[in-house]
């Protein structure tokens, strides 16, 4: 019936054979796989159901949906909630498409995102048209490569090498150009055959700047080597960009391409038959075969020189190539955090989750140039101070957000090792009490660790001056000592990971615009297992005065050695006074036995900051001494958990044992610190000393 119909309908049968022939000229092309959409969350944290995260998100995402179309020709960006469940979200489409075709892409990345990433604090979902993004740290003009998915095409082409090199070419012009253009994308086609053309496109998210789009692209060229050689069609995609080659138009005909001229070899001289000048040459046909000689000696020259000159093009492509693609790898930001020195013991060669540590490392990064331009090229007067780790500078990113950024010092050998452990474990701890780290850089020599700014530094900077320190008023210094407990608690039992923080001091306690405490400088940390009570180690790193005895001693560190450190801090809270001789010269001993002589005489009063005197509770300020002097027994089974000491400070119902003579051990502690101190390899301005101490 069909064929009668084709046969009795001519129009029909041409139609038919025209589809045919089109259909046999198109290889599988991978625009047919590309509804697929490319899912990136793999390494993502996860929100617990009927969180305030998981409302907030609940809230973000048909706000995108709703708001993205209305802005696709730019983008759309929003968060929603307070810290630290705040959700930020990112929408966008492609410039050129229909609006609703970007209403239902959305769409369709809305109901993607929560099957694929179900309870994953971070995710994107990238469709051909549209992109969807949300994540629990501000992203925004940020760029992300340290995850990455590629298609392609299934044909193979004739001419692998020529085909790639005219790849790289085009991509490399489109690239540049989508870098420049405010749309943040480009397309252009070249000649690929007298039959065939090639088509490119590069695209970026549109809050990006320029220099970050071309780093973002520059990358997903180098990807090209590693899925797409010798394919006639490939695409990459990042989170923050993709790029894509195909041999036939595969984007939106409102954008228009870009013709590129790109130089083909020439084509080799016809064959020519030997036999043929000798049966044509005769008398008469000399001056007509030296001319031709003439020619064809000219000819062979030009295509030989032609061919010498393509030939050294390619090579200088293909070299570059490999020099893109090399240093992509060794400038990978995980690459080169994989690199830096550490301890077989360190948190980084812990297999914490069971996998690997490249899929443990969960880490925003951010160009070097960003960071350079935020802090005014590092100048003197954004610098906050210095430290052993290097010195640290306020800088404000483009969006007005301000931060603080630790630059390590080059020749910083313990820095180096604090930043590899400090990137890797703050990355995965997430508390209001805790410092934030936004952002890590590291390219070439610069290694740079980016927080969250704290306007009002730190707690030693008002708790030890004479005259800052009347700011301090009962309510804060309250507040403080409840909000460094609640870190510590979080470190020791609630977070992903069981944290010993080692360095917990008041110059390591920062403050926020309203005086909230957060716990910083987790460089010295270290990871516990569920089941694991101490550890031991002959290196004793730390600060004099807050180490329990048994880490300063015998290097034997556990929950309980910061517990130990929380009293020290407590006691020198309540009293306005540091635990170290020279703070205490008129008593000439350590303000944890000043403070023990006074409980026992039974005048703890005399022990409180006199600023206070007049304006805290007495029965509860007494009550905080009592529970300083339980932190800092010398037993360290005798020392109450953090859960203990938040259950105490905030209940006065619960019932107080007595506490026990607190380590008076000064004199060998201070002869010690001497010692070292004489190295100035061993000392640093941030008060950490490093020493070796041979356990017994």
């Amino acid at each position: 019936m069909k064929h009668h119909l084709l046969l009795q309908k001519p129009i029909y049968f041409l139609l038919f054979f025209i589809c045919l022939i089109h259909h046999s000229r198109n290889p599988t092309r991978a625009v047919d796989i590309l509804e697929n959409p490319q899912v990136f969350c793999k390494y993502a944290a996860t929100y617990t159901n009927g969180s305030q995260f998981e409302t907030n998100l609940n809230l973000l995402l048909p706000s995108l949906i709703t708001n993205g179309p209305v802005n696709y020709t730019t983008f759309y960006n929003t968060s929603y909630g307070k810290e630290p469940d705040r959700v930020y979200g990112f929408a966008q489409c492609m410039s050129g498409a229909p609006i609703d075709d970007c209403r239902l892409c959305l769409d369709n990345s809305r109901l993607q995102i929560l099957q694929s990433c179900p309870n994953k604090r971070r995710a994107a979902v990238r469709f051909y048209k549209c992109l969807l993004r949300y994540s629990d740290w501000r992203f925004f003009s940020q760029v992300k490569t340290s995850d990455w998915q590629f298609l392609h095409n299934t044909q193979n082409v004739s001419d692998p090498v020529r085909f790639d090199t005219l790849v790289m070419t085009l991509m490399e012009i489109v690239t540049t150009t989508a870098a420049m253009n405010p749309s943040r994308i480009a397309t252009g086609v070249t000649n690929y055959t007298q039959f065939a053309s090639l088509y490119g496109l590069a695209q970026c998210t549109r809050d990006l700047s320029n220099e970050s789009c071309n780093s973002c692209l520059k990358e997903a060229i180098g990807g090209i080597t590693s899925c797409c050689d010798g394919k006639q069609g490939g695409l990459v995609y990042f989170v923050s960009c993709n790029i894509r080659f195909e041999i036939y138009p595969f984007y939106p005909a409102s954008v228009s391409p870009t013709t590129v001229s790109i130089p083909s070899p020439p084509p080799p001289p016809p064959p020519r038959d030997a036999e043929t000048p000798l049966r044509n040459s005769s008398p008469n046909n000399s001056g007509k075969k030296g001319k031709n000689s003439r020619v064809v000696a000219i000819g062979l020259t030009v295509t030989f020189v032609g061919l010498l000159l393509l030939g050294c093009y390619i090579f200088h492509l293909l070299r570059r190539r490999r020099k893109l693609q090399e240093a992509r790898k060794q400038q990978s930001p995980h690459a080169l955090l994989n690199n830096l020195d550490a301890t077989s013991t360190d948190l980084l060669n812990t297999n914490i989750y069971g996998g690997s540590p490249a899929e443990n490392q969960e880490l925003p990064f951010i160009d070097f140039g960003t960071i350079q331009h935020s802090t005014n090229n590092f100048s003197f007067e954004n610098k906050l101070g210095q430290g052993g780790f290097g010195a640290v500078h306020k800088g404000v990113l483009a969006d007005g957000k301000e931060i603080a950024v630790k630059r390590l010092s080059i020749d910083s050998s313990q820095g180096l090792k604090e930043f590899k452990n400090e990137v890797v474990l703050i990355s995965k701890l997430q508390h209001k009490n805790l410092v934030r780290l936004l952002f890590c850089c590291m390219e070439k020599e610069e290694k740079l660790l980016i927080y969250e700014y704290m306007p009002n530094k730190s707690l030693d900077f008002f708790l030890f001056d004479q005259i800052k320190r009347a700011q301090l008023t009962w309510r804060i210094r309250h507040n403080i000592i409840n909000g460094i407990a609640r870190g510590l608690l979080y470190l020791h039992e609630d977070s992903r990971l069981k944290v010993i923080h080692r360095d917990l001091k008041a110059s390591n306690v920062l403050l926020d615009y309203e005086m909230n405490p957060k716990i910083s400088d987790f460089g010295l940390a270290r990871t516990f297992r569920e089941n694991q009570g101490e550890a031991n180690t002959n290196k004793v790193i730390g600060t004099y005065g807050y180490m329990a005895p048994e880490y300063a001693m015998d290097g034997l560190f556990s929950v309980k050695s910061d517990v130990f450190s929380f009293g020290v801090l407590l006691l020198e809270i309540l009293s306005g006074k540091k635990n170290s001789r020279s703070f205490l010269a008129e008593n000439a001993q350590s303000l944890l036995a000043y403070a023990w002589q006074l409980w026992c005489n039974g005048k703890v009063m005399e022990l409180i900051d006199p600023i206070l005197i007049d304006s805290c509770p007495m029965d509860e300020v007494l009550r905080f001494v009592h529970i300083g002097l339980l932190c800092i027994q010398e037993g360290a089974t005798d020392r109450p958990t953090m859960a203990s000491v938040v259950l105490m400070l905030g209940s006065t119902s619960v019932t107080l044992p007595l506490p026990t003579e607190p380590p008076l051990y000064v004199g060998k502690r201070e002869a010690t610190l001497e010692q070292y101190s004489s190295n100035p390899k061993s000392s640093s301005n941030n008060e950490v000393t490093i020493s070796e101490v041979e356990p017994r």
